[in-house]
């Protein structure tokens, strides 16, 4: 895996851990949810995929061309409201400040995991098909800058 990805990816989560003391912060007008909730999200994504990753078998991907995939990686943009997270990477209302450093913890861990992951391993996302590894960290990477800059707004 290209050391710039994984780098990046590290940096988003250095500038999520700067806004745990905000946790709990809300501006419906921005969100329904508060800055905590977005941290945790955009960690049980990473951490979520990074499972369904090293579980997988590389042998069974079956990549397709994704028009959306690409406008959304080309642009680094995904709008906002269109599409809601899989239940699975949905935080509980009432997380808690140690809840969301553990997550970001995890996460950091997780990225480490994929640097040493085989490259064609993959998950299948709802709407991309399967993507593996070097596709899923650009993921990750405009997935949680799309979460900053909502937290940013609150």
């Amino acid at each position: 895996m290209a050391s710039s990805s994984l780098n990046k990816n590290i940096a988003l989560l250095t500038k999520l851990e700067s806004y745990i003391e905000l946790y709990q912060k809300l501006n419906e007008t921005i969100s329904g949810e508060t800055i905590g909730w977005h941290i945790a999200h955009s960690c049980q994504v990473i951490n979520t995929i990074t499972n369904a990753i090293v579980h997988s078998d590389a042998s069974k991907a079956k990549p397709k061309f994704s028009f959306l995939y690409h406008l959304i990686m080309l642009t680094n943009h995904i709008p906002r409201g269109k599409v809601k997270a899989p239940n699975i990477v949905i935080p509980k209302n009432t997380i808690t400040k140690t809840e969301i450093v553990e997550e970001i913890e995890l996460a950091k861990a997780n990225l480490q995991t994929l640097a040493s992951t085989h490259q064609n391993k993959y998950f299948t996302h709802p709407i991309f098909g399967d993507l593996d590894v070097p596709k899923t960290l650009k993921f990750f990477t405009v997935h949680t800058n799309h979460h900053l800059k909502i937290i940013q707004d609150i």
